[in-house]
């Protein structure tokens, strides 16, 4: 299990923020999504053998939003 931090581009409410968590949860080996309108920041906790980063990025893509991996 690890965590990593996506910037996420095109948010512009909180209803943004719950739908990006929702589609990433509902997504097989993510088990957890946080993300932050206010810091454009989603921190998601996925099980690396079953779910791969870009996967996490086409979800959030496929929800309306461009997302990068945060290295900070």
């Amino acid at each position: 299990m690890i965590k990593k931090k996506f910037k996420i581009i095109g948010m512009h409410c909180t209803s943004c923020a719950m739908s990006i968590d929702g589609d990433l949860e509902d997504t097989k080996g993510v088990m957890s999504a946080k993300t932050s309108y206010a810091s454009q920041v989603c921190e998601v906790e996925f099980e690396e053998e079953v779910v791969k980063i870009e996967q996490i990025v086409k979800t959030i893509k496929n929800t309306g939003y461009k997302a990068q991996v945060n290295n900070e």
